[in-house]
């Protein structure tokens, strides 16, 4: 079904911070305002929430309540669909809002096979109507990047690489790279595609263990797809005291999503063997390696309110909007690309 009939449209709405959010959601939904029922189509095991109303309550536009019951298709204001999409099998209602929620790359994802059936994007790239991304960072004065440190993140610590890691079969060829990375510098591999054991379900032991003696992670996505940066970075390495290296979305990606001077992409050098000796001097520079973290202490990272901007946005005066192929914009070219230090394909 086409949706040029549809009474709602693309709005793309940044990241806010409570306050900001308060400011822009001056729609004036109030207590007399007809709610908004958003039907979560995969039910609520994914999504980590129960029905009704609760999770909108704090705010600012809060008259939207969630059900997971595909009964409620015929009549629902929007359907959320979690990576893939299913009819309902029934006639869509013509202001019906159909929203494709994703995390994962498009690699990971299924193609949807009536593509011009979707109104908004929610996902992790910042073109999205909805951009949902893993962690957003925020300065809290954006003229002061940098703060002095009064600790010195290289003492004590007396190896060089580690990488977390159980997927050995990656498109970027990630374990390819570490693995050559490997012929001119330590790196300890933990976990199925290396010879160090340190078991998932000991998360704090294994992260102890990478703050307390290693200077370096390899935060590599699976995939190196635009805006695609996930907790490899945000939690397994910025949210340790270690140097992440980071291979996966482009740089300017990076320069977008995480603090400044924070982490070194693959992609400022020509090779693993260049990188590692870049390594190496970091590791005889304690005064270099420590300039990675005067980004601490300057800013936070921020609850996005994703389901707050949702309910904002369908109680909005909207015009008409829908894909005509989301597929060409979610895995179109130029997307992601199996561009290594080897090649430089694109797909």
């Amino acid at each position: 079904m086409r949706q040029e009939s549809c009474n709602f449209c693309h709005l793309r709405q940044p990241h806010y911070k409570r306050s900001n959010l308060k400011a822009e959601c001056t729609l004036g939904a109030g207590f007399d305002t007809p709610e908004k029922t958003i039907l979560l189509y995969s039910g609520f095991g994914s999504w980590g929430q129960s029905g009704g109303s609760g999770i909108f309550h704090s705010c600012p536009v809060n008259r939207c309540s969630l059900t997971g019951d595909r009964g409620r298709a015929v009549d629902a204001d929007a359907i959320l669909y979690r990576d893939h999409v299913s009819y309902p099998g029934v006639d869509r209602p013509a202001n019906q809002v159909w929203i494709l929620y994703h995390l994962e790359c498009p690699y990971h994802t299924q193609s949807i096979k009536v593509p011009d059936s979707i109104n908004w994007t929610a996902t992790y790239r910042r073109d999205s109507d909805i951009v949902a991304p893993y962690e957003r960072w925020t300065y809290f004065d954006p003229q002061v990047r940098q703060k002095a440190q009064n600790k010195d993140y290289a003492a004590n610590k007396t190896k060089k690489v580690a990488w977390f890691v159980s997927n050995c079969g990656a498109r970027n060829n990630r374990l390819q790279y570490a693995r050559e990375l490997g012929k001119y510098i330590d790196v300890d591999i933990y976990g199925g595609c290396g010879s160090f054991k340190c078991p998932r379900s000991e998360d704090r032991k294994c992260f102890n263990i990478l703050e307390t003696d290693y200077k370096f992670y390899l935060a590599f996505e699976n995939s190196n797809c635009r805006d695609y940066i996930t907790e490899k970075l945000f939690v397994n390495g910025l949210g340790h005291d270690v140097l992440p290296i980071v291979m996966g979305a482009r740089p300017e990606d990076y320069q977008k999503s995480a603090p400044e001077g924070s982490y070194i992409h693959v992609d400022q050098f020509a090779s693993p063997e260049e990188l590692a000796a870049y390594l190496k001097r970091l590791d005889q520079d304690d005064a270099l390696y420590n300039s990675y973290f005067t980004w601490k202490g300057t800013g936070e990272f921020i609850n996005t309110y994703f389901w707050c901007r949702l309910c904002a946005m369908l109680h909005a005066p909207l015009v008409p909007r829908h894909y005509e192929d989301v597929n060409d914009w979610w895995r179109g070219p130029g997307v992601c690309t199996t561009k290594s230090w080897r090649n430089a394909e694109f797909v």
